[in-house]
């Protein structure tokens, strides 16, 4: 039996590469081509391509065609997979921040109570 691969395995690895980051960050400013994006990184544009690809397959981005250009965008889709498996935890580090603060009002009420 074939096990299916979770998205978020996807979304998480193409995550986890810095120059990926700096793309999308570069993507949420607005849509641009592969050469575009070659131009801030240094790097060749196969390597910029490979990591539009591997972004790509994760779901999140995705290329238009605009007569000869292919422009590449973010694809909040994939995005929003991320952000709502990520939720689930939000919540537990809220309660725990909230649980800190309350030991810290607990501390600095402590110290208040003690005579000097």
């Amino acid at each position: 039996m074939a096990l299916t691969r979770d998205p978020l395995d996807d979304i998480f690895g193409a995550l986890a590469d810095p120059t990926r980051r700096a793309i999308l960050a570069r993507l949420s400013r607005g849509e641009a081509t592969v050469n575009e994006l070659v131009e801030p990184f240094g790097l060749s544009q196969p390597t910029i391509s490979q990591h539009v690809k591997v972004l790509e397959q994760a779901g999140l981005v995705s290329r238009g065609r605009t007569a000869q250009f292919r422009p590449v965008r973010l694809n909040a889709r994939g995005m929003a997979e991320a952000d709502a498996w990520l939720g689930h935890y939000r919540r537990f580090w809220e309660e725990s921040l909230e649980r800190l603060g309350d030991y810290v009002e607990e501390l600095k009420n402590r110290k208040k109570e003690q005579p000097e």
